[in-house]
């Protein structure tokens, strides 16, 4: 096997690693904002979020650049493209200027429901309340 083989192998490998956690990450930051937006500011959105801020400050830490990137480009991926996980182009390139502004609003959206007070998120969560019946019975 030639080195440049091997080094194709370890590439797919990052690229599905990397977008392996993507996803998981996507999947927590779809979930903060849906919770933000319905009023559930609860334990399952802080788990979510610190798996999202846990992102945020590994990327910012390494200079707002994914370190698998420097990874894949010691393995010969191109430098300075995205090169690294299984999306497009284009939407790998601008992903952080999709996530910053969703980023603010769930930010904004749990800060509300916080001062909202636990008794709107709890409410919130248990859904609509049965209707009730009149006294008469009717």
């Amino acid at each position: 096997m030639t080195q440049e083989t091997r080094n194709a192998g370890v590439l797919v490998a990052i690229k599905v690693v990397h977008t392996t956690a993507w996803l998981v990450i996507e999947s927590c930051f779809s979930y903060v904002l849906y919770s933000g937006l319905t009023g559930r500011s609860d334990r399952r959105a802080a788990l979510a979020g610190g798996v999202v801020a846990a992102e945020c400050l590994v990327f910012a830490a390494n200079g707002f650049r994914c370190p698998l990137t420097a990874v894949a480009e010691s393995f010969g991926a191109d430098h300075g493209s995205v090169t690294d996980i299984f999306l497009p182009r284009w939407f790998a390139r601008n992903l952080p200027a999709i996530h910053v502004p969703l980023l603010v609003l769930a930010v904004g959206l749990h800060t509300r429901n916080l001062l909202r007070g636990p008794a709107v998120s709890r409410r919130r969560a248990a859904g609509p309340r049965p209707a009730r019946r009149s006294p008469s019975g009717s």
